[in-house]
Parts: structure tokens; sequence; C-alpha cells
């Protein structure tokens, strides 16, 4: 079985506090984007005791065995007999970029082994699962565009509300630490819900929608602050970090002509 595995973008992120369990809780809208993984799945046949992974494209940090599709595959052996599989994955996304990449595997992951094995899982189900790997996993369940509270994992849909508009997908090749970023960020505090500030036009964003990682990540990494201000300059309506960085987008209402300066570090430019 071969799935894809969405890339997201965050529209805006606010930090809203410290919770108790360590986590903090946010607000933020998770949009699909077009850029996919590329995850096969199949039985294994060979008499193999353990599963076998191989990962091309982009590099993942860490060893293999500690990946996390076999995360997601331990999860549901939790509940479930499976036996052993072979697992292939092609890494489009990079990562530590912002993109979701590593919980968007393993939500895919999550489904394909339903299918494959034909397990009695409803789409609920698979949420509960893909929270414990991830705080964004669930939202991958699905892919579509939601509102995101609590650590990511509560979701309230949302309609395409993008669909027409073009996307340009910038990456300068740092990995950023999700847990460092949070040590480092000093929220802004907005007391306007950022639920209400993405229903205004989109050409009003830029002064009204913020990722509050950026301040501090802006400081650590000069570049990443650079690329934004490249994409306003090439006609962008919209542009921020994506999560907790590394990767930029643009958000254009035509087709962009991208700089010669930004074209080598573009992973991904089509609709939205």
């Amino acid at each position: 079985m071969l799935v894809f595995p969405k890339a997201k973008i965050n529209l805006g992120l606010m930090i809203k506090g410290k919770r108790s369990d360590g986590y903090h809780d946010i607000e933020t809208v998770f949009y699909p984007v077009g850029l996919c993984d590329a995850l096969e799945l199949v039985k294994d046949m060979s008499g193999n005791v353990d599963d076998i992974l191989t990962v091309t494209g982009y590099a993942i940090p860490g060893r293999p065995e500690e990946n996390i599709v076999l995360k997601a595959l331990k999860k549901v052996r939790e509940t479930f007999s499976i036996p052993p599989v072979r697992i292939h994955l092609h890494k489009n996304i990079p990562a530590g970029a912002g993109l979701g990449g590593g919980s968007s595997d393993a939500a895919f992951m999550l489904q394909a082994v339903r299918r494959i094995f034909g397990l009695p899982l409803g789409k609920e189900d698979l949420k509960i699962i893909a929270g414990e790997i991830g705080s964004d996993s669930p939202f991958f369940i699905d892919c579509q565009p939601a509102f995101a509270t609590g650590r990511g994992e509560i979701l309230t849909p949302l309609s395409s509300f993008l669909s027409g508009f073009r996307i340009v997908l910038v990456n300068p090749g740092i990995q950023v630490s999700t847990k460092k970023a949070y040590e480092e960020c000093v929220p802004l505090m907005s007391e306007v819900s950022l639920h209400e500030t993405i229903r205004k036009p989109v050409h009003e964003w830029k002064d009204i929608l913020f990722n509050d990682f950026e301040k501090s990540l802006f400081i650590r990494y000069p570049e990443i602050r650079t690329i934004k201000e490249k994409l306003y300059d090439a006609g962008a309506i919209y542009s921020s970090m994506s999560g907790s960085g590394s990767t930029v987008y643009g958000i254009f209402n035509q087709k962009p002509v991208i700089p010669d300066t930004l074209r080598k570090l573009v992973i991904y430019h089509g609709e939205l």
C-alpha cells in the first residue's frame, strides 16, 4: 500500500501559556499543502521477525529504530497483533521545518495499517492514537483545514478558504528544535482570538496575523527573516514562518516570480 503524507502550514500561531503537563496551549490554523512524503507499507512474507524500514530523501535525525512511523506501528500493536511489515519512507518534507512531516508520516502510517490489516478503528480512534504520538498528528487523519487549540489536538474544521491562492515554501536547510523554540519564545499574548483574525481578508493579515516563534528565531537565525522579507518583495500578500520553523511560506494571488536568491531554497510551489 502506498500513501502520501501531506505537509501543513500554520496560519498564525499564538502560545497561550504553559500547561501542568509540560506542553503549551496554543491557537493556530493548520492548513494542508501539496508537498508530500511517500510511504509504502507491505506485509513481510519472507519470514523476518522484525519490521524493516528504509528511508530515502531528506535525512531524518536519530536512529532508524526510533522513527515515528515505527512508533505509530508500536502503538497499534498495544491493542492488535500485527505481523512484521516492510516500510519504505521517502522524505520530501524536511525534518525540523515546521511542516509537520513526521506527524503526518505517523498519521498516514496509522491509516495504512488499519486498511491493510482491516482493523476495526474509526477516524476518532485513529485521532486518539495519533494524539499519543504527536500534538499535531491528529490533524493529519482528516488532513483538512482546522482551527487548533489545546496542544494542537483540539480541532475545529474549517472550509478550504484559501482555494485559488498560490503558495511558495522556502526552506533554508536549518533544523529547528521545537523544544528549544518553545523554551526561547516570548509569547505576544494577544487578546484577540486567532479564530477571529483568520476571518479577515488575506491582504490584511500582514499586520494582524503573527507567529509567536518568529521574534526569537529571527534573532537566532536572521536568514529566516531575510527569506520572509524577500517573499514580500516578490509580491506575496502574506508571508510567515510555519510552526516553530524553519520553513517560510508566501501566499500569492497570482503566479509568483521567485528571485534567483530564493529559487534554490524553494521546496514546493503550487495552488492551495
